[in-house]
């Protein structure tokens, strides 16, 4: 089972091996330009729908050490972009590294130059003393490594992680066109890597930011669709609203966000960045992203909420619940005056990706396992946040909708605690990488959740969750390794869950290790697979880019 697991996350493409046996050769630029692409007609299996066309573009980690260093963390291994393109009945797989800084000078230098999540990068050791000394002192060198998720903005497409660089991209050639700061047009020092995108192309998303007087607060930010004059919308970008930072030198980490029809909601989590650690010991002792990180078990989790129009942080509903760990919202809509908040989370304040180290990830089976059992218990959550705050007295329960077992209870100090519902729970098991009709049910009452199984980490199964009556379909198949399943409406489709599952599926030891998937999402029943001759690495996020302009986001 060792070798899975490995083969599974870490298996570097043939393109990095094949750069690093060539770099001595002439014209280096030019052996990694057609290195770095990599493409295999697929062998399908079964007929794919005839309206499925377009391509699946998926992002993740490629490249786990440069020279004789190793990455230490599964976040830093350097962006490697896939498609699988679905044409006439055919598909084809490509795949391309991002040529980011980071990527570049860690090829040129053969070493780890930028750090990255859970790797620190030293000076170079063919410096002198002094010049090594002094490195330490020219401040942090933020990583543009975008390995996490792709997504539009405008007519453009746009590589990201959770710092303040973007990368633009072709998503044809998969060509890497340029780097994006977007601290130069908003006042942010990152964003999540999970934007809420409306149909007519507005961006929202949220990022942390120092305030007046060095204190912190998170900006809720908003990018305009395409313009009549052609201008890029990233220019056009404005910060909405400010939510206040329970703390004012640590921030909690965000990687999503939720977004109804009229609100925003936040959820500031106990898990902590340090902002002294991370301007002090990193710039002189090399520390890294995951070093900068702590928890903070007494202040519990805080929901915050903002109105859209106007942007209005309602500082006068302040809820709070117990403390986990949260990634991923699922969704968030209203109802009869609630806001109701689906999420995936992880018990406790134990921040969840220490757990992620290539080192423990690379044990056997059965130590992967014991590990896991020390991590949080994860869940799926449902809350519900009442508008009217003041319907009851001190003391009951402020929700009414039938349908929840959720509570909220308004307490003598003017904070509402909230107590949830789980949706599903199952020890050691994971609902993770949620996807819904994300087109049809963003932001609106639903009923169809879709995730990644995670089997003590490793993900072992698609699950689809009826988050109303809360029954669950499964595909599964042995020694078989799923993505993140996105959801893909059918056209002119009536009923929510009518559409296919798209997820890049690995198996290895078989003759083909790799293949694209296609689920009938009513039954998970298997529609079709696309098999490639070679590994795919662990893929984390990603969209689909139809033939048509409708886009549908991972």
């Amino acid at each position: 089972m060792q070798w899975h697991t490995n083969t599974l996350l870490y298996a570097q493409p043939a393109e990095s091996r094949g750069w690093r046996r060539k770099k001595k050769k002439k014209k280096k630029k030019k052996k990694i330009r057609l290195l770095c692409h990599f493409s295999s007609q697929a062998l399908f299996k079964c007929v794919i729908p005839s309206w499925l066309g377009g391509s699946l573009l998926r992002l993740g980690p490629g490249l786990f050490e440069v020279g004789a260093e190793p990455f230490n963390h599964l976040f830093d291994g350097q962006a490697l972009m896939h498609k699988f393109e679905l044409k006439n009945g055919n598909v084809t797989y490509y795949r391309k590294f991002l040529r980011t800084d980071a990527y570049v000078r860690a090829m040129i230098e053969n070493r780890v130059v930028i750090t990255e999540f859970g790797t620190a990068a030293y000076p170079d050791p063919c410096k002198n003393i002094f010049s090594r000394f002094f490195t330490y002192f020219k401040g942090i060198e933020v990583t543009d490594n975008c390995v996490v998720n792709i997504y539009p903005i405008g007519e453009d497409f746009y590589a990201v992680t959770e710092t303040n660089y973007i990368t633009k991209v072709d998503p044809d050639s998969l060509e890497t066109l340029k780097k994006v700061d977007l601290c130069d047009y908003l006042s942010v020092n990152g964003v999540t890597a999970h934007p809420h995108i409306e149909a007519d192309g507005t961006v929202y998303n949220i990022g942390n930011c120092f305030g007046k007087n060095m204190s912190l607060a998170y900006n809720i930010i908003k990018i305009p669709p395409v313009q009549k004059d052609r201008s890029d919308p990233i220019g056009r970008a404005e910060v909405m609203v400010q939510l206040p930072s329970s703390e004012r030198l640590k921030p909690s980490y965000i990687h999503s966000f939720g977004m109804t029809e009229n609100h925003f909601v936040f959820v500031e989590q106990p898990v902590k960045i340090n902002l002294l650690k991370f301007l002090s010991a990193w710039s002189i002792s090399g520390a890294n992203y995951m070093d900068c990180f702590e928890s903070n078990y007494s202040m519990g989790t805080w929901f915050h909420l903002a109105t859209k129009v106007p942007a209005v942080y309602l500082s006068s509903h302040r809820f709070r619940t117990s403390a986990f760990n949260i990634f991923h919202h699922i969704n968030t809509y209203e109802d009869q005056g609630f806001i109701v908040v689906d999420l995936c989370t992880w018990k406790g304040h134990e921040f969840v990706y220490s757990y992620l180290y290539l080192a423990n990830l690379r044990e056997e089976w059965d130590k992967v396992k014991s590990a896991a059992m020390t991590a949080p218990q994860p869940e799926v959550r449902r809350y519900v946040l009442p508008l009217d705050i003041h319907r009851e007295a001190q003391g009951k329960n402020l929700v009414s909708l039938h349908y929840t077992t959720a509570t909220a209870v308004l307490r003598s100090d003017g904070t509402v605690w909230l107590e949830p519902e789980v949706l599903f729970s199952v020890p050691r098991q994971a609902f993770e990488f949620p996807q819904i009709n994300y087109s049809k049910c963003c932001g609106k009452k639903y009923c169809y959740a879709y995730g990644l199984g995670l089997n003590h980490f490793i993900p072992d199964r698609i699950v689809k969750l009826n988050v109303q009556t809360k029954e669950t379909w499964m595909w599964q198949q042995e020694d078989s390794y799923p993505s993140e399943p996105l959801f893909i409406p059918t056209p002119g489709a009536t009923e929510e869950d009518d559409g296919v599952l798209l997820s890049i599926v690995i198996k290895p030891g078989a003759a083909r290790p790799s293949f694209l998937l296609v689920l009938d999402a009513r039954e998970l029943r298997e529609l079709a697979r696309a098999e490639v001759d070679t590994i795919i690495p662990v893929t984390l996020h990603g969209m689909f880019k139809p033939q048509s302009q409708h886009l549908t986001q991972a």
